[in-house]
């Protein structure tokens, strides 16, 4: 077995399937380009098939990723395997991952094939895709649900056809830890040629048990892990790359591999990704939560102020916690933002999307004291929603509450370049100035999730809002940031209205 397990990051495929958390093109090349700094092996770039702006997403990270890996997903289908081939061209290393359902139900009731016609059209997919590369992965979609016998027949079958890479998905997360690892050492002996391909996993989290059946098949001789930044996934998510990094990393007594990871990077990526889809991260989430490596029982830190190694198993500083922290403020000149945008891996390629972000960092500056990397995250993310050409553009608001009184609000937006305005009253400021904005947009969608959340420390921190609507079934969240929370708010709605008003044909790759 090889002693180095390849990290496969999906956060640009399946974690964007979570419902409202899809990116535009440029944040997907933002976070791929945080991928590829930290070393991460592969990154799954999208599933060009789905929508053109998929296919172009693919393409952006392929053109601009030089030192990992990228690969497009495709179905079994001649078509999708030339889309995610053509998509792929610009790409130093790119590898083609195409799947189809194994498992008695999905063949049954999905694709209405039965085992014979599923075993010939997984091998016809894999060489097709050898015609444009050498770097074929295969999956057996829902594999912890098909039946052995069937399973080695295709896997074998698939490597004979020119697989590099055989990926196991537990797609509905039904799997026990014990029963998924005994699942890869039984593959990996049955199959005759199981050492002419690297088995890998792909776990989901529907019993909160994802990065437990990854590690258990590393245990057992898996060699690539699927995972994502914070767990991101749909349904309840996938295994968390941080926490499968950290585990093998720590451990390892226990486990016969090394990760090539640059872990200080971990933390600016779940910033990172947070930030963009809009999903928080938990306080007590292992590695990138703020409590993760918080002590307040009285033991602990007596304990840890003698030795760190008393309840602490990791350094936080091996994950980016306090690694590499400039703080800047208001005498802060143009250059130093330059030079910490640069460190944190921001690079305006127009100077006038530059100038915008300085000038945000010094209104910044002038209502805080200190500003912190999460500032400086969060003031790029306004800026490149700024320069999208966004239909709807907050220019003012007033916001009147006292107590006793009804609270009103006065919106004035621009409207595809006009300005229009509106006054409502509400049962709290927030309400009030949503309300207001609706009686300009008359979006007609319904608010699902309204959260609050400290950027960084203070009563002067920024708070960051998220919001999530929902128009005819179609989910999209909004983010915006603001030392004063109701403007923070206007900002995130307004962000998630114009991502609802934008045209979006998509396919889902399960459909």
């Amino acid at each position: 077995m090889s002693n180095r397990l390849i990290i496969f990051d999906t956060t640009l495929r399946d974690g964007e399937q979570s419902p409202g958390a899809s990116m535009t093109r440029d944040e997907k090349l933002r976070i791929a380009k945080a991928l590829e700094r930290m070393k991460v092996d592969v990154i799954e770039a999208g599933f060009p098939i789905a929508s053109p702006d998929d296919f172009r997403g693919v393409q952006l990270v392929a053109k601009n990723v030089k030192h990992s890996t990228v690969c497009g997903l495709a179905r079994a289908i001649d078509k999708d395997i030339d889309t995610a081939a053509e998509a792929l061209k610009p790409a130093t290393s790119s590898r083609i991952h195409t799947f189809i359902a194994t498992s008695p139900i999905h063949m049954r009731e999905k694709l209405h094939l039965e085992p014979e016609q599923v075993l010939e059209q997984a091998v016809h997919a894999v060489k097709r895709a050898r015609q444009y590369t050498d770097n074929v992965e295969f999956s057996p979609e829902d594999a912890g649900r098909s039946e052995l016998d069937f399973l080695c027949r295709v896997i074998e079958a698939v490597i004979d056809a020119g697989a590099t890479t055989v990926n196991i998905p537990d797609t509905v997360g039904y799997n026990l830890p014990s029963q998924f690892g005994e699942l890869i050492r039984q593959l990996r002996e049955r199959v005759p040629n199981s050492d002419k391909a690297i088995f890998s996993v792909h776990c989901h989290n529907d019993l909160g048990l994802a990065v437990a059946n990854s590690l258990s098949a590393v245990l057992n001789g898996a060699r690539q892990v699927e995972c994502t930044i914070n767990g991101l996934g749909e349904r309840a998510g996938n295994a968390a790359l941080e926490e499968i990094v950290m585990t093998v990393r720590t451990r390892q007594d226990m486990f016969p591999c090394d990760i090539g990871l640059n872990t200080q990077e971990i933390l600016h990526c779940s910033r990172l990704v947070s930030t963009i889809t809009g999903f928080p991260v938990q306080p007590n989430k292992a590695i990138v939560g703020a409590n993760a490596f918080a002590h307040e029982s009285g033991i602990h830190q007596d304990g840890v102020l003698k030795s760190r190694e008393t309840y602490e198993i990791m350094r936080a500083q091996d994950v980016g916690w306090h690694a590499n922290r400039m703080v800047l403020g208001k005498h802060s000149g143009r250059n130093a933002f330059r030079s910490r945008l640069l460190e944190l891996g921001y690079a305006f390629e127009r100077e006038e999307d530059l100038n915008a972000a300085f000038s945000r960092f010094k209104d910044l500056a002038d209502k805080k004291h200190e500003i912190y990397d999460e500032d400086i995250q969060a003031l790029v993310s306004e800026t490149i929603q700024e320069a999208a050409d966004e239909r709807i553009k907050l220019v003012s608001m007033k916001v009147c509450c006292e107590t006793g009184e009804i609270p009103d609000a006065m919106v004035t937006l621009l409207v595809d370049g006009e300005e229009k305005h509106a006054n409502s009253i509400g049962s709290g400021p927030v309400d009030a100035t949503f309300r207001a904005i609706e009686l300009i947009v008359n979006s007609g969608s319904d608010l699902q999730l309204y959260s609050v959340n400290n950027i960084t420390t203070g009563t002067d921190a920024q708070g960051e809002v998220t919001v999530r609507i929902d128009k005819g079934g179609r989910i999209v969240n909004g983010q915006g940031s603001d030392t004063d929370i109701v403007i923070a708010s206007a900002k995130a709605y307004i962000n998630a209205i114009n991502k609802i008003l934008e045209p979006i044909e998509r396919a889902h790759p399960q459909v």
